[in-house]
């Protein structure tokens, strides 16, 4: 069985050309992104570590290039 391949949001960025921020604003409520970080509480804010699948970053630039 093979595994999925995964970006991470630099790796993302850095394809993308732009900031890590931005990747993160991109690719944070697309379906079949995988958030490992902590939600946020009362007393502390949220951590995020997104993990992008490559057939997601695939489809979320190609979405973006025909707008």
């Amino acid at each position: 069985m093979q595994e999925d391949e995964y970006y991470t949001v630099v790796e993302a960025a850095r394809v993308l050309k732009c900031s890590s921020d931005k990747a993160t604003r991109i690719f944070e409520d697309e379906p079949g992104i995988v958030d490992l970080g902590f939600p946020e509480t009362m007393h502390k804010r949220r951590y995020r570590v997104l993990r992008i699948p490559i057939a997601v970053f695939n489809r979320v630039i190609a979405k973006r290039r025909n707008q």
